[in-house]
C-alpha cells in the first residue's frame, strides 16, 4: 500500500480547546479516513506545543509548575480528540523526551552545515505570536504598538542564536514556482510570495529571557525559538533522527493543516530548516481561514468562544462534524450559525439522507421479505442515477484530494437530491401491485444507491454512516470504495431500519 503522511498543527496549551481547534482536526482526520477508505497506509498526527515564553507566563499565572500545567491543558485536547472522533495515529508532546531528542539532533545538524551563527537581536517581539516582526509591519494606536495579527509587541534585545534564512530566499521562490501546490489555496501562496519576495532575513532561533523550551546543545543559557521547537514535531513524530526508523517511510508529509495565521512559519521557515539540514520539505501546507460567530469576530472578552464539546452535546457528533465542512469553503472565513446548522441537519442529513434511508428499506420490509432484492440491470428512468452513482466515488475523491470538502459534500447531496427524484417517480410503493418485478429493481437501485452514499460519507460521519451500513446488511470487509465494485448477495437479509438522524427544532 502507498503512504499518507497528514498532521494538524500542534496545538498551543495556554488556553482550552475552541472550535477552530476542531476545525483543523477535523479536517485532517476527514482526510486520513478517505485515505484509509481508498486503500492507503496512513499516519496521522496531532498534538500540542507545550514551550515557550507565552506557556511559561500562563503557568505562572495559575500558580503551577510549566511541566504540571502543560499535562493538565494537553488533556484538554486529547480529550477533544475523542469526543470529536478524530482518528489520529499518535498525539505528540513537546515535552516528550523523544521530540527534545529530535529537536537537539537537527539542531546539531544545522549547526554542522554552517546554517547556525550566534549574534544578538534587537527588534519588536509579540510573546502572543511568539514571532518577531519587522519595523514596517508595526502599527501604533494610542501610544501603543501591534503586531498585524492584533498582538501587542516589545522591543527586545538579547544574545541569540541565528538561522541563516536570508540565504534560502532564492531557493524557496523557485521551489514554489516548481510546486505551485505547495501552498493552498492560492490566496496565501500568493500572500507567501510577496513576503518572500520582499527579502528574508537571518531568524533569530533562540531566547535567554526564559527558560521553558528545549536547550540549545552546548549552551545551557539559550533555549530554542518556539517555532524551530515547533515545527520540528512532524519529523520526530516519524522518528528523527533515526532515518531507518519504521515510519520514516511517511515522509515527507503529504499536507499539513494549518490556520492561516501561522502559514508563514510553514512556508517559509519549515521548508527552509529542512533544506538546509538535508530533508525533504512537506508536499503541501493547506491554511484554512477563521470562524466567526453569528457574525461577529470571536474573542474571550466578547464571551462568545464556540466551544465544540458543547455543540456536539446539543446537536450530535456527526451533524457538527458534517456542517463543519460543509458550511463554508476549506480555506475561506466563515460563520457559524447554529440557524444554518439546524437548516443543514434537518433539511440536508434528516429530510434528503435519513429520510430516503427509512423510505427505502421500510419498502424493502414490508414488500421484499425484508432480503435485498434481486439485482437486475438498467431500465427505462434507471440510466441518469446508475451513470451519478458510479461516477460518484471518484468525484468525491478528486475534490477531497484538492480539499474542496464542501464540494465533496455537495457533489453527494446532489446524487442523494436525485435519488430523491428518482423514488418519487418511480414510485415503488405503486409498482406493488402494477408491476412486483419493476418494483424489486428499483428498490434495489435505491439500496445501492444508499450504499455509495453511506460508503463516501464515512470519512464525514463515520459512527452514522456505520449505522446506514448496518442497515443495508453491508458486512465490515465490504465497506470501503474498491468494494462498491462488489454487489451484495441477493436475498441478504436486512434488519428493520431505525431513524439515522433526529430532527431538531429551531
Amino acid at each position: 500500500m502507498s503512504t499518507k503522511y497528514f498532521t494538524t498543527p500542534i496545538y498551543y496549551v495556554n488556553d482550552r480547546p475552541h472550535i477552530g481547534h476542531a476545525y483543523t482536526s477535523l479536517a485532517t482526520d476527514v482526510m486520513a479516513r478517505w485515505a484509509r477508505l481508498s486503500g492507503h497506509e496512513v499516519f496521522f498526527l496531532t498534538g500540542t506545543d507545550e514551550h515557550g515564553q507565552k506557556v511559561e507566563k500562563a503557568a505562572q499565572d495559575a500558580g503551577m509548575d510549566p511541566q504540571a500545567f502543560t499535562d493538565r491543558v494537553s488533556q484538554h485536547f486529547r480529550d477533544l480528540a475523542a469526543t470529536m472522533g478524530f482518528s489520529n495515529d499518535d498525539f505528540i508532546r513537546t515535552t516528550e523526551p523523544r521530540h527534545k531528542a529530535a529537536c537537539q539532533a537537527l539542531w546539531e545538524e544545522l549547526v554542522r552545515r554552517d546554517e547556525i551563527y550566534l549574534g544578538h537581536y534587537e527588534g519588536w517581539y509579540a510573546v502572543r505570536d511568539e514571532a518577531f516582526y519587522g519595523p514596517d509591519e508595526i502599527e501604533e494606536r494610542d501610544g501603543k504598538r501591534f503586531a498585524p495579527t492584533g498582538a501587542p509587541v516589545e522591543w527586545v534585545r538579547e544574545p541569540s542564536y541565528f538561522f541563516r534564512l536570508s540565504k534560502w530566499g532564492p531557493w524557496l521562490l523557485d521551489f514554489y514556482r516548481e510546486n505551485p501546490d505547495f501552498i493552498a489555496p492560492a490566496s496565501r501562496r500568493n500572500e507567501v510570495m510577496r513576503f518572500v519576495e520582499g527579502g528574508l532575513q537571518d531568524l533569530s532561533i533562540s531566547r535567554t529571557s526564559f527558560t521553558w523550551g528545549v536547550p540549545v546543545p552546548g549552551d545551557a543559557a539559550h533555549v530554542m525559538y518556539v517555532w524551530l521547537d515547533a515545527l520540528t514535531n512532524y519529523i520526530t513524530a516519524a522518528g528523527y533522527p533515526d532515518t531507518a526508523a519504521e515510519r520514516w517511510r511517511f515522509w515527507p508529509a503529504d499536507v499539513h493543516f494549518v490556520g492561516k495565521d501561522i502559514v508563514r512559519f510553514h512556508a517559509i521557515y519549515w521548508p527552509a530548516f529542512l533544506q538546509a539540514a538535508g530533508l525533504t520539505p512537506p508536499r503541501r501546507v493547506f491554511a484554512h481561514g477563521w470562524w466567526t460567530n453569528e457574525g461577529q469576530k470571536i474573542s474571550k472578552s466578547l464571551g462568545n468562544v464556540i466551544d465544540p464539546v458543547r455543540l456536539v452535546e446539543e446537536y450530535g457528533l456527526d451533524p457538527v462534524r458534517y456542517f463543519l465542512l460543509r458550511e463554508v469553503p476549506f480555506g475561506n472565513d466563515g460563520d457559524f450559525s447554529r440557524a444554518a446548522l439546524i437548516g443543514r441537519l434537518n433539511g440536508e442529513l434528516a429530510d434528503t439522507l435519513g429520510n430516503l434511508a427509512n423510505r427505502t428499506l421500510s419498502l424493502i420490509q414490508r414488500n421484499c421479505g425484508g432480503v435485498l432484492p434481486e439485482a437486475a440491470g438498467a431500465g427505462p428512468g434507471d440510466e441518469e442515477l446508475l451513470a451519478g452513482l458510479a461516477s460518484l466515488p471518484e468525484r468525491v475523491d478528486g475534490l477531497i484530494g484538492r480539499q474542496e470538502f464542501h464540494l465533496a459534500l455537495e457533489a453527494i447531496l446532489a446524487e442523494a437530491r436525485a435519488a430523491n427524484g428518482y423514488i418519487t417517480l418511480q414510485a415503488p410503493w405503486a409498482l406493488k401491485k402494477t408491476d412486483p418485478v419493476r418494483m424489486a429493481v428499483v428498490l434495489r437501485h435505491l439500496h445501492s444507491a444508499l450504499r455509495v452514499f453511506a460508503t463516501v460519507l464515512q470519512p464525514f460521519m463515520p459512527g452514522t454512516m456505520a449505522a446506514m451500513l448496518d442497515q443495508l446488511g453491508v458486512p465490515a470487509e465490504g465497506r470501503g470504495l474498491d468494494a462498491l465494485a462488489r454487489p451484495l448477495p441477493d436475498g441478504t437479509p436486512l434488519p428493520a431500519p431505525a431513524p439515522l438522524f433526529r430532527k431538531v427544532e429551531a
